[in-house]
């Protein structure tokens, strides 16, 4: 019986903010701020190439950073696996990962139940987790790391 209360309270909320259009505007504006993101920013772009493809719900996200395409495979998942921690640890984002038979990178829920306002303040905490785990890198790599 509480699932089903679970559902009934769902959709009562659903119809309370305007129902399926509301619904659909909601999560589309989501992507639309993931979209605008994207496009000044160098070191991401959408998983799905084709825009028409692109779910506005789990939007998938890859990394295309030269330093980190020139990482062999193994290199990619533990830099994703970073900088999905970090925001962990901020307590910004869980379960941002990629899926799993996926290419690393991050996994955005934006759904309908997602205020487009946390959208847009979680994307300066995905450049800061990306700065830092590039800052990390290259340090590590730098040849005066082992000074």
């Amino acid at each position: 019986m509480l699932c089903v209360e679970d559902a009934v309270d769902g959709l009562r909320w659903a119809e309370g903010v305007g129902g399926l259009d509301a619904l659909i505007a909601r999560s589309t504006a989501n992507l639309d701020a993931i979209a605008a993101w994207v496009g000044r920013t160098p070191w991401v772009d959408f998983l799905a190439e084709d825009a028409a493809t692109r779910s506005s719900t789990s939007i998938c996200l890859k990394v295309v950073a030269p330093w980190f395409a020139a990482l062999p495979a193994e290199g990619q998942a533990e830099v994703a696996k970073q900088l999905v921690s970090l925001l962990e640890k901020q307590g910004v984002a869980y379960d941002i990962g990629a899926y799993r038979d996926a290419p690393p990178g991050l996994r955005i829920w934006a759904g309908a139940t997602v205020e487009t306002a946390d959208i847009a303040a979680l994307l300066p905490w995905l450049d800061w987790a990306f700065a830092t785990v590039e800052a990390e890198r290259l340090a590590a790599t730098s040849p005066h790391a082992a000074e």
